[in-house]
């Protein structure tokens, strides 16, 4: 099982390759509300592996998890504006970075962490945090960043936001509080179910969009490469310049460079209905963030550096 989550890169690949190969067999799958349940069941998944003692790390790592917070949501919601404006990307393409750039940390970081010899409980408290600030704040940069290519409705998109994403985490810590025999029973499969909601969630919108990532694959790929290349040199070089240490360092960059792509999917679907291909960029993202995030975790994997810091 364990083997299964690390080669989730692999799995991606596979899987975004599947809906392209095959996507008139797997988009019959999909219905209107598939990737809706696919996300949430990834981010309950994520909820049962937190407990209330999670969020009171904040106390002892609050610097750290301030400057992560901080980098996360200053440096992605500009950088995906910055990206779509400077290769003038159409505007479904625009809104699909720009919503990717909004998002909060994806819980691939937490195994990408591990794998950098990283800090993993900064890591999840990061990721935690600013999944529940999500609800305010991705509503709220995408409107900013969005509204001049198109209308958008904060609002809607904050409500969609708290129900995919919030009300799962809750309902995943909720029940690690009150009912942990159930928990400890269902966690040791709970990673790889995440695993294969994110691959089918993404095999399915490449299938449906099969026809436009074939005809401007190149330039969404290049879109999403600098996204987050930029996003995990930007969040090291912020966080060595506040005084953090490796593993801290190594741990916010990730976090930074890793997004929610499958709630920037869903985002997409739901908010622009009117641009189908935005969901596409979401799609490309999780591929490409997962596969340049693990190739720098064996990277720093070896310069063997401590797995927690004293910061």
């Amino acid at each position: 099982m364990a083997t299964l989550v690390k080669l989730f890169p692999v799995w991606l690949i596979l899987a975004s390759a599947a809906g392209l190969i095959w996507p008139t067999q797997i988009v019959r799958f999909g219905g209107p509300n598939t990737t809706v349940f696919l996300l949430a069941t990834v981010m309950l998944g994520m909820g049962l592996t937190l407990t209330f003692k999670d969020f009171r790390r904040i106390a002892n790592k609050k610097r750290a998890v301030g400057i992560g917070f901080f980098a996360q949501f200053a440096i992605m919601p500009l950088l995906g504006w910055a990206v779509a404006k400077s290769l003038a990307l159409p505007p479904d393409y625009a809104i699909g970075l720009i919503l990717v750039g909004c998002c909060p940390g994806g819980t691939a970081s937490n195994l990408v962490s591990y794998i950098a010899k990283g800090d993993v409980a900064l890591s999840v408290v990061m990721t935690a945090c600013s999944t529940l600030a999500a609800v305010a704040l991705t509503p709220l940069f995408t409107q900013w960043y969005a509204d001049a290519i198109v209308p958008v409705d904060g609002w809607a998109i904050c409500i969609q936001t708290f129900e995919v994403v919030v009300l799962p985490v809750l309902l995943g810590v909720l029940l690690n509080r009150f009912a942990p025999r159930l928990v400890q029973t269902v966690l040791p499969v709970a990673p790889a179910v995440s695993v294969l909601a994110v691959c089918a969630m993404s095999a399915l919108v490449f299938a449906a969009n099969a026809s436009g990532l074939i005809a401007r694959g190149c330039e969404i790929f290049l879109a999403a490469f600098l996204l987050h290349a930029s996003g995990f040199g930007l969040g090291w070089l912020f966080a060595k310049g506040t005084g953090m240490q490796a593993a801290d360092a190594r741990t916010i960059s990730i976090e930074v460079g890793m997004q929610n792509s499958g709630l920037a999917i869903v985002l997409a679907q739901r908010s622009f209905p009117g641009m189908p291909l935005a969901a596409l960029v979401g799609a490309v993202s999780g591929v490409t963030h997962s596969v340049l995030g693990s190739l720098l975790g064996i990277l720093w994997n070896r310069f063997g550096s401590p797995r927690t810091s004293n910061q």
